[in-house]
């Protein structure tokens, strides 16, 4: 089986779009009550940046893969998978456009990990509770949805790695970047 496969790339792609999706209704819906000596206090994604950012991230990440799976659907009917020289702009497009999405997507996962961190073991100095001894489903679905959203960027990493192989099979392997004459 080609792993250059269109069919290979849509079900990447359908994966990565539904961890993605999958994380931002976990992050972007938990939220957790408790009653804290006189007050009642909430904690919401709302509540630390970087989880915000998550949200956002892999929202536009979710939409973006959506759009290739649609578009790289119709347009590599179209052609039918014979490389012409003429769609090396498309490629080179979407090979940047995927390797964009999955470092930002990495950046995101990355920042909202380190902050989670600093929520689980709290900050003496900076005078941070530990909210995760009080909210501990708050804390272990964050925690999942985190799991889930690095296995998305693996997800993309991959889908990366058949972009790179879809654009460089365009280029003669004797010379550098020289597209192939046949």
């Amino acid at each position: 089986m080609d792993l250059g496969s269109p069919k290979i790339e849509a079900v990447l792609r359908l994966c990565a779009i539904l961890l993605l999706v999958l994380v931002a209704c976990l992050v972007g819906l938990d939220s957790q009550t408790k009653s804290l000596v006189y007050l009642e206090k909430t904690v919401t994604y709302k509540d630390l940046k970087a989880l915000q950012a998550l949200v956002y991230v892999n929202s536009v990440a979710a939409c973006y893969n959506l759009i290739q799976l649609i578009s790289r659907g119709s347009f590599l009917a179209r052609y039918k998978g014979s490389f012409k020289s003429s769609y090396r702009y498309v490629d080179w497009g979407c090979y940047l456009l995927d390797q964009t999405a999955v470092y930002i997507t990495f950046a995101a996962t990355s920042a909202a990990l380190e902050h989670s961190v600093l929520v689980v073991t709290g900050a003496e100095a900076m005078q941070w509770m530990k909210w995760c001894n009080k909210f501990t489903r708050f804390c272990d679905q964050i925690g999942g949805a985190l799991i889930c959203s690095y296995i998305a960027c693996a997800f993309m990493g991959f889908i990366s790695s058949i972009s790179a192989l879809n654009l460089f099979r365009l280029y003669s392997p004797k010379h550098f970047l020289l597209l192939k004459t046949n």
